[in-house]
């Protein structure tokens, strides 16, 4: 039997930066799907106080350190970056490590990018740190985070990464060459 060789969705891809914007494949570790079981909210919130987290609001992402509980869906969540232990019986939990891609749009033009490939209103006031949505991210389905007043982390399916990839690549382009001309 052939031995399999685990890639990340975007090998071979380097940190692109063009007009102060920079664009890079991220890993945000382990990801687990977390619902509810139907009447274990109090016990699951006892479980998560125990990793320093509640269960999310929607649109938003409660944080501890590099561990993040995301607001996926009514009733949903991922947990990124933590095993889900103490958790097993009061939700339902399923490893979504393989199945998605993560990018990461860094700088002060990063909102300018994706507001020509979200139907968002991506500005501060609007779409503040700590905030997450489920939107399309031009054709493609996607998880929208912002853990910084200038960065962005997009979460697509793995077969899609290198779409969005070349999505983003082609923003921040025709943003740079706007910004080229005046």
């Amino acid at each position: 039997m052939p031995d399999l060789i685990a890639k990340p969705p975007l090998a071979g891809r380097a940190a692109l930066t063009l007009a102060g914007v920079t664009l890079a494949m991220a890993d945000p570790g382990q990801i687990t799907s977390v619902a509810p079981f139907k009447g274990q909210d109090k016990a699951l919130g006892k479980a998560l106080k125990a990793l320093g987290l509640s269960f999310p609001a929607p649109n938003h992402v409660m944080s501890n350190g590099d561990v993040r509980l995301v607001w996926t869906g009514r009733d949903q969540a991922f947990l990124i970056g933590a095993e889900p232990r103490g958790l097993a019986g009061l939700a339902a939990l399923t490893d979504q490590s393989d199945g998605w891609a993560a990018l990461r749009l860094d700088g002060p033009g990063a909102g300018d990018v994706l507001a020509r490939l979200y139907p968002l209103d991506l500005r501060a006031a609007a779409f503040p740190v700590g905030r997450v949505a489920r939107a399309p991210f031009n054709h493609m389905s996607s998880i929208l985070m912002r853990p910084g007043p200038h960065s962005f982390e997009i979460l697509v399916f793995r077969s899609m990464a290198r779409t969005a990839w070349h999505e983003a690549e082609a923003a921040m382009r025709a943003l740079a060459a706007r910004a080229a001309l005046g």
